[in-house]
């Protein structure tokens, strides 16, 4: 009999028959149980902090407080995280009129009004000065200097010039940090395209140490965490999320301490292991809001080329309702023929706005054959793509699967980067 299971697939979800035949491996997202009273969590961990003192207590005296949030692609609860740290502050006696929330986009579209009540919660929307950060207007960042790598720091004035500087984000798997949260909602969150363009350039993108669950010795993850400490990061408050996308745990205090307590247990959460590589993955972009273009679902590709041996196959399945992605990546997709070609291309030439995830799917697409179900992305556009495009996602499973030797392993991972797995011997 055929198995049955649905993928994410935007927000709705995509129903797949998977045939007899073949020895499936279905890697679901693992995740901790969500927490009976996240608020009280909230709560607890805000006047409990991690290295520091109690964010009320930090407060004090400060006249005015920067709090960097995560845009519309990622699923952070700042509806319920934002209230409590407001109180707080306004509570050590900061003015509401001295505060601002900052959308750190990075080098993603800014957010609507309506996706930032979305964000923010409608009551903060109205009561707040909310604002969208703006990689492109350079004015509008303080230059820092540089770090020991080089690396000039750019950071938007109004975060650098607060006399509080936080940041409210979560963890999961990153396919160039190794887990975002953190220093990433200062750089690239908040920093400026030259900036972001040095951080994504191939001296990191290459790196074998710059890729999902790796933050021992990742140098995109150190250069980050220098890039924040030189903006004056000063007050963190990160969750881990269980697979319903409710708060499974709350990790507050100094940035680093309370970030990488937060990395440790999202790894313990979600890490599977795998004996051998497998033949053939199915993975997904991990539906709404992640899915939302194409940019972003490559993140399912590079987590899902950690366990597919090389010379197999690996099948995307993203909504993409929103398209391709930034204009930039949009123009760079079939300017070259192939993986190798791209690769070659970038390798000494100055860095352009978005080649580094086109650059993390050409070293997957080099070793593997890719296909791709990606309805939202424009006919013209999937003709670019390195590999075969579908529009159904029946259609894509079955053209993944022809072919294969009978009892080929195939690894289905319903869920996308919101798996971290690896293959280890010992797991056989």
């Amino acid at each position: 009999m055929p198995h049955t299971l649905t993928l994410a697939f935007g927000k709705q979800g995509a129903p797949v028959e998977l045939p007899d035949g073949f020895d499936y491996v279905v890697l679901e997202a693992k995740s901790a149980l969500p927490l009976p009273n996240c608020q009280e969590a909230i709560e607890r961990a805000l006047d409990a902090p991690l290295g520091a003192e109690p964010l009320q207590t930090l407060a004090q005296g400060k006249r005015s407080a920067a709090i960097s949030v995560c845009d519309i692609t990622r699923p952070a609860p700042n509806r319920l995280v934002l209230p409590p740290v407001l109180r707080r502050l306004e509570a050590a006696g900061i003015p509401r009129a001295e505060i601002t929330i900052l959308i750190a986009t990075g080098l993603h579209r800014p957010a609507t009004p309506d996706e930032i009540c979305e964000i923010v919660g409608d009551a903060v929307a109205r009561d707040y000065r909310v604002v969208n950060h703006d990689a492109r207007d350079l004015a509008a960042h303080r230059y820092l200097g540089a770090t020991a790598s080089g690396t000039p720091a750019y950071v938007d004035e109004r975060f650098v010039a607060a006399d509080l500087r936080i940041t409210l984000g979560f963890i999961e798997p990153h396919l160039m940090a190794g887990f975002s949260g953190g220093r990433k909602l200062v750089v690239p969150g908040l920093a400026a395209q030259e900036t972001i363009k040095v951080i994504h350039s191939p001296r990191f993108m290459r790196e074998p140490r710059a890729v999902e669950g790796s933050i021992e010795n990742n140098p995109l993850h150190l250069e980050l965490l220098e890039l924040a400490r030189m903006a004056g990061h000063q007050f963190v408050v990160d969750v881990a999320l269980a697979r319903d996308r409710n708060i499974a745990a709350v990790f507050a205090g100094e940035p680093v301490q309370a970030h990488r307590a937060g990395v440790d247990f999202v790894s313990s959460a979600l890490l599977q292991s795998i004996g051998k590589p497998v033949d053939a993955v199915i993975t997904t972009g991990a539906g709404y809001p992640l899915d939302l273009t194409w940019y972003q679902c490559i993140k399912g590709i590079t987590a899902a080329s950690h366990i597919v041996k090389d010379d197999g196959r690996i099948l995307i399945v993203g909504a993409c309702s929103e398209g391709c992605g930034g204009p930039e990546f949009t123009t760079l997709l079939g300017a070259h023929a192939g993986p190798r070609d791209y690769l070659n291309a970038i390798a000494d030439t100055p860095v352009t706005v978005d080649q580094w995830q086109l650059e993390k799917l050409a070293l997957v697409a080099r070793r593997t054959e890719l296909l791709y179900c990606v309805p939202g992305l424009a006919r013209e556009l999937r003709s670019k793509l390195w590999g075969p495009a579908f529009d159904d996602v029946q259609a894509a499973v079955d053209a993944l699967l022809e072919g294969l030797p009978p009892g080929a392993r195939v690894a289905v991972i319903p869920e996308g980067p919101y798996v971290l797995a690896k293959v280890l011997a010992s797991a056989a």
